[in-house]
């Protein structure tokens, strides 16, 4: 029942063992910093090396982590019920005629090892209880497993400035010790060991336990931002016991010394670390709150919506004049698709007036401050104008890049887009980007990139050429400098693995890759459905997420589809996708062109860094062919 505790408790704590391992090290001063980060020092407490049992629960851990300079208890409620009970029996005592001692028993104290056969009982219970729970097949998804049986990597948080901890990350990495909840132990409260990253992806951490080595067999996965994890000391301060596995408690006869040597200039978390991600997950948009949000019927205006709920910095917006709540829209507080009510006005944008002529009760606008700010602009000069042509994203479906035309420019840098051949005869799917937007492009940029433009639909003369395009149409191209070439370091790599905003249906985060990278523009791929549904996305776009991501804010995941359906997907799971993405701006624009990854030589164009497919900085070059 002991497993073998009785070995080095608190009795037998002191004397040496000749069958210490070769590992086994002398005791080191109690004072010796085992971890320094950020300058913080963690000191081991004072005591005695070896294991105690606490006088009152009987709880048995290690001795240096037990609560009083006489290290009697594993905590401090332990130490007030005992002080407690020691009045109960002095006072018995004094009635029953008997002179009060120093060591009064404490009343009602159950034997440990009653106590642990309890304990046994109940863990028995359990475990016929998750058996019967285990006959009815639960589909899950873990981020863990997908990673370990595919050997993925993940972005990590730091790529992800919007996202909690990502601008104060730090230097988290493998290597760094923790604190967290021991396992592989039988007894009956809750106690604590120290673990090592083995591996990180993104918010998750593959953890093992100190003392195992190079045995991965109890290896776990754990969100870093947890209310589990803590750094190398917690336990000291906060009366919490460091209890060995019960795998490897044989290993060592002297644990303290074991720990000193292993934790001896090696990282941990901050101290502040749980504060910084409470503070990183608090947001300023509240319930109730109005903004202006693109209509998603109607792309070329906007309407008033009221904040009806905050997950995680994204927002469920439900349209002013929707009485029963269900017409609504999802995005992050820092999409460039919502604004403070005023803002269509400001610069001459169309704006769908409410039916309700006056505020609901508890109603409000939303401080401007509140909304990302864009970059200013000097219109003053050589500026965008109507008819120029470019290359952008299609809102519509954003797998391509089109054939697009300023069809009007708005105040404030801003300016409405529409999609050559397709576009409606009122412009009702005209769609705004801002002149700084990473969503438009200058003529030729996908040609050199290497990227499929898709052309205006019904246009006959393929393969498309802009040269003979621009004649035909009598129009011009926009000028290259007026467009956004900064690039940022932003990390990313072809074939790291993040969660992803399906902005097809955007209240939908799923599985996702990044397929390919031209310098801050990604190609995003959602794990499980055809390439077809790939979107091109921004490197700093708020609608992707580390991995973990929505485990931290309770977001709902959607995991990849199953083989089964991967099989069959040409006709029920395109069904499936078609039918989300209807339910997003508009209806999603079918195309006869499939795009097709062309490999062409890349010796031809000049490309920053090498190769397109990488992360890069920012330049003018890479809009400009060069002639071999």
């Amino acid at each position: 029942m002991f497993d073998g505790y009785d070995s080095c408790s608190e009795d037998t704590s002191s004397s040496s063992s000749s069958d210490e391992s070769e590992e086994e090290v002398a005791p080191l001063p109690s004072s010796l910093p085992i971890i320094k980060n950020n300058g913080q020092v963690y000191t081991y407490p004072d005591g005695k090396s070896g294991m105690a049992t606490c006088e009152m629960c009987g709880m048995v851990g290690v001795r240096d982590a037990f609560y009083s300079k006489t290290k009697r208890f594993c905590s401090v409620s332990c130490s007030r019920s005992y002080s407690s009970n020691s009045k109960k029996a002095s006072i018995l005592a004094r009635l029953q005629g008997k002179p009060p001692t120093k060591k009064a028993k404490v009343l009602q104290k159950q034997p440990l090892v009653a106590k642990l056969a309890a304990y046994a009982q109940y863990q028995a219970t359990l475990q016929n209880q998750a058996k019967t729970k285990a006959a009815v097949p639960v589909e899950g998804f873990s981020w863990g497993n997908y990673i370990n049986s595919n050997s993925f990597t993940a972005a990590p948080v730091t790529c992800f400035k919007h996202a909690p901890m990502g601008t104060c990350w730090g230097d988290i990495s493998e290597g760094v010790r923790v604190e967290v909840p021991n396992t592989d132990c039988s007894l009956p409260t809750k106690v604590f060991w120290i673990a090592g990253i083995i591996k990180l992806a993104g918010y998750n951490a593959l953890l093992r336990y100190e003392g195992f080595e190079n045995d991965s067999s109890l290896d776990f996965w754990c969100n870093v931002c947890g209310s589990d994890i803590h750094p190398v000391g917690w336990c000291a301060t906060s009366g919490k016991p460091l209890v060995p596995p019960r795998t490897i408690q044989h290993k060592y006869t002297n644990w303290k010394a074991f720990l000193v040597k292993r934790l001896t200039g090696a990282k941990t978390l901050p101290p502040d670390f749980s504060q910084k991600v409470s503070e990183s997950m608090q947001y300023p948009f509240k319930t109730s709150m109005r903004v202006e949000v693109v209509d998603k019927t109607h792309l070329c205006r906007t309407r008033v919506a009221v904040v009806e709920s905050v997950i995680g910095g994204r927002l469920r917006l439900v349209y002013e004049e929707s009485e029963d709540k269900t017409d609504d829209f999802w995005c992050h507080m820092y999409s460039p698709l919502i604004h403070h009510v005023g803002w269509s006005r400001s610069i001459g944008h169309r704006f769908k007036r409410s039916d309700i002529t006056k505020k609901q009760d508890g109603h409000f606008d939303a401080p401007p401050h509140l909304f990302m700010k864009v970059k200013e602009v000097d219109a003053a000069g050589e500026w965008f104008k109507e008819g120029m042509k470019l290359e952008a994203i299609d809102p519509l479906n954003l797998s391509a890049i089109c054939v697009a035309t300023i069809r009007k420019v708005l105040a404030d840098g801003y300016l409405m887009i529409g999609i050559d051949g397709s576009e409606a005869a009122d412009g009702s799917d005209w769609f705004c980007y801002h002149a700084t937007s990473p969503s438009i492009f200058p003529v030729g940029f996908c040609e050199i990139n290497m990227i499929e433009l898709t052309p205006p639909r019904g246009y006959a003369k393929l393969p498309f050429k802009w040269f003979d395009y621009l004649r035909e149409t009598d129009s011009i191209a926009a000028p290259v400098k007026l467009f956004n070439k900064e690039v940022p370091n932003h990390g990313f790599h072809v074939g790291m693995k993040l969660e992803a905003v399906d902005l097809m249906e955007p209240r939908l985060v799923c599985v996702a890759t990044v397929t390919r990278i031209i310098h801050r523009l990604l190609r995003i791929h959602f794990d499980g459905w055809e390439d077809e549904y790939d979107q091109w996305v921004d490197c700093e776009s708020p609608d992707l997420y580390p991995v973990g991501w929505c485990q931290l804010t309770g977001y709902q995941l959607q995991p990849p589809a199953p083989q089964s359906s991967r099989d069959s997907q040409s006709s029920s799971s395109k069904q499936k996708k078609k039918s989300k993405s209807q339910q997003y701006k508009g209806h999603k624009k079918m195309t006869s062109l499939q795009l097709k990854e062309e490999l062409l030589d890349g010796e031809e164009y000049s490309f920053l860094q090498g190769a397109s497919d990488q992360e890069s900085n920012g330049s003018a070059s890479y809009y400009i062919k060069q002639e071999p």
